[in-house]
């Protein structure tokens, strides 16, 4: 008798086991393995943008689409290839922006931006994150090991385009990777930091994703996704930390977030605001959805950036 319990015992522990991997296997395709398709919390925010920033933003897509793009690449520090597209500014003063787009996206979706940075005078450099697009990787670091990848990117900016003034942006997972480089050591020449709809962590971020999708508490899931990904990808949700790592920012920041942000709760971006050093301005744009605050109100949205940039210059 004593022996069928713990023969059964032994069955209902290994099936426990088997369960919890094939859950946390799960999510992690979901959250962290390359090349699925994951149906994020949505917004039920409409956004309304008017016609003349309606037409900002077609003109500047359009026009994207007739620029003639470089390809580069880079070899980074665990022997990825990632890949970027350069646009080389005709006129150009020295001036350079990288532009980084968000969570299973890729560069071109930051199309809408570009024309204002280069009738700044400004080159253009817009990478695939590892694990997205045309680089390789089959993993998303959620920008944790992006910051690495983009202190390379700034390197080639300077050594081989002579850029002599850098300003990162970043939209969503992008904002959270340029303010994690924010707190690397970084050379002389990057400027300022532009983060739109950033969260605080990965850990925080997934565990609102985890509540709203799933309706599931973030413990012991989470926890557990977070080995596998140790084990996998070389990092946890917990290290991937954007609020620690603006704490050494000494780079002048700007902190855009939507009001209506349900996808990276709004609150996230003050908590970002609060903990982060250097100079720094907070902008929380009415009626916005999750990375639509240059779409909602594209006049202003370019007006603030431009002050920004010009204030940080001295021009």
């Amino acid at each position: 008798m004593k022996k069928r319990i713990l023969l059964i015992s032994g069955i209902i522990v290994v099936l426990l086991l088997v369960a919890v991997f094939l859950v946390t296997n799960y999510f992690y395709g979901e959250a962290v393995q390359r090349g699925n398709e994951v149906e994020l919390h949505s917004e039920e925010v409409e956004t309304v943008a008017s016609r003349q920033d309606q037409s900002i933003v077609e003109e500047a897509e359009e026009w994207f689409g007739e620029q003639d793009m470089q390809i580069v690449e880079q070899n980074a520090y665990d022997d990825l290839t990632l890949k970027a597209i350069y646009l080389d500014n005709e006129t150009s003063t020295g001036k350079a922006v990288i532009l980084a787009h968000g969570f299973r996206g890729v560069k071109e979706e930051m199309d809408e931006l570009v024309k204002f940075y280069y009738d700044q005078g400004f080159d253009v450099l817009m990478p695939d994150a590892r694990g997205h697009g045309e680089s390789e990787g089959d993993y998303i670091g959620f920008g944790w090991h992006g910051r690495l990848d983009y202190q390379q990117w700034i390197e080639m900016l300077i050594d081989d385009h002579e850029a002599e003034d850098i300003f990162l942006h970043g939209n969503s997972m992008g904002a959270a990777l340029v303010l994690m480089a924010s707190g690397e050591d970084l050379p002389d020449e990057v400027k300022g930091i532009v983060a739109d709809s950033g969260y605080t962590t990965a850990k925080e971020e997934l565990t609102h994703q985890l509540n709203h999708l799933y309706n599931l508490p973030a413990f012991p899931l989470l926890d557990i996704t977070s080995v596998m990904t140790k084990v996998r990808a070389g990092y946890t949700f917990e290290e991937a930390s954007a609020i620690d790592q603006v704490k050494d920012n000494t780079r002048p920041l700007f902190i855009i977030h939507g009001a209506e942000d349900e996808l990276v709760p709004t609150e996230m971006a003050h908590e970002l605001y609060d903990a982060a050093g250097g100079e720094k301005e907070l902008w929380i744009v009415p009626e916005a959805g999750h990375t639509d605050a240059h779409t909602v109100a594209t006049g202003e949205f370019q007006e603030r950036l431009q002050d920004f940039i010009d204030g940080v210059l001295g021009e």
